[in-house]
């Protein structure tokens, strides 16, 4: 049976820094200088974050957290892009993303202490809760974003997912729906590597994770993701074309430097060559060698920088453990249901060391 090609599809790749940290300056964005040392300040930021939060689990003063060690270029640069209106969804290592939004240390460690409150936003904060079920936050996303496009609104939405959310049914639908909507939606995938232990050439046979977004009719590019100047400049055009109802994936490769999280071990499924070849790559370390060679970093603004960071970090573990010694234990039981059920009465009635009535 003769054959005809009805469908092409090619992927384009960007990047813009060297890992020296050299610049094609063709492409390199029009940027500020404090808006370069602000992303800069905020990658070390989560950076600093990231590391004490494991030290203050380790020592059994956190519940399980998932860093973003090397993938802060990924999350700032591209929330960096984002507008006042848009809306950041992320899912629960986005804590980089988050900080660039605005969101506090102390509310980052409030919600790894168990703490709901430490997620609470407002409608004009523009972010949603982190998201712990793999995939789901790509349809709230999508959501928000085709809201916006009933509303003619001047606005997007981006989701920050993983590569291997790629592998699950929502971000497929999230993916396919927004296209048909044209929902005003932009996602974010980090491609760590990982999906915990499973590597990237196991999830899929797909080249690149970026051409997953062909069989829903929108754009995909692959970006590099360590690097922050690249990353902005493919989430800002991304932003420019989903506020035109074309919806955009965009894959930033990165890697995961650290364990998926506190409960896992990274040593078991990967090898140290791997991980030194990649920390050759360092997202900080590159985007300071740019930055030191515009003149904007020097020896001193750099230990000014990381002593004002310890500073916020002590004052916000402080507070976020103050609020966590008030906060009753009890409350777990509450508001899930609006009817509490016989045997989630019974639990806390063991809790609080009595028997619940009538169960």
């Amino acid at each position: 049976m003769p054959r005809t090609t009805i469908a092409e599809f090619s992927v384009e790749s960007l990047e813009i820094l060297a890992p020296d940290g050299s610049v094609d300056e063709e492409l390199e964005p029009s940027l500020s200088e404090e808006t370069l040392f602000d992303i800069y300040r905020t990658m070390r930021r989560a950076r600093r974050l990231d590391e004490r939060a494991v030290a203050l689990q380790r020592r059994g003063e956190l519940g399980t957290y998932a860093p973003g060690v090397g993938q802060e270029a990924a999350q700032v640069a591209s929330a960096a892009a984002l507008a006042e209106d848009d809306w950041v969804v992320p899912a629960f290592r986005e804590q980089a993303a988050l900080l660039t939004r605005g969101a506090s240390m102390e509310n980052v460690l409030a919600y790894a202490m168990g703490l709901e409150e430490g997620a609470e936003s407002s409608a004009e904060d523009r972010a949603l809760p982190p998201a712990i079920p793999v995939g789901s936050q790509a349809l709230h996303a999508v959501g928000i974003g085709w809201a916006q496009a009933i509303r003619d609104e001047d606005a997007a939405a981006i989701a920050y997912f993983g590569d291997g959310a790629t592998s699950t049914g929502d971000v497929y639908e999230a993916l396919n729906s927004a296209g048909a909507y044209g929902a005003h939606t932009v996602f974010l995938c980090q491609n760590n590597q990982y999906a915990i232990s499973t590597p990237r050439e196991n999830q899929t046979r797909a080249e690149t994770l970026a051409q997953k977004a062909v069989a829903a009719g929108i754009d995909g590019i692959q970006v590099d993701g360590n690097d922050a100047l690249a990353v902005y400049e493919a989430t800002r055009l991304a932003l420019e074309r989903a506020r035109e109802g074309d919806p955009v994936l965009v894959e930033a490769l990165t890697y995961r430097r650290s364990m998926h999280t506190t409960s896992d071990d990274p040593r078991k499924y990967r090898e140290e060559e791997e991980e030194v070849d990649w920390d050759r790559r360092d997202p900080i370390a590159r985007f300071e060698a740019y930055l030191r060679g515009r003149g904007i970093l020097t020896d001193e603004r750099v230990e000014e920088l990381a002593a004002e960071i310890e500073a916020e970090l002590e004052d916000a573990i402080a507070a976020a453990k103050g609020t966590a010694a008030e906060a009753d234990p009890a409350d777990m039981f509450e508001y899930a249901y609006a009817e509490t059920p016989p045997w989630l009465k019974r639990q806390a009635a063991a809790f609080e060391g009595g028997e619940a009535d009538g169960e």
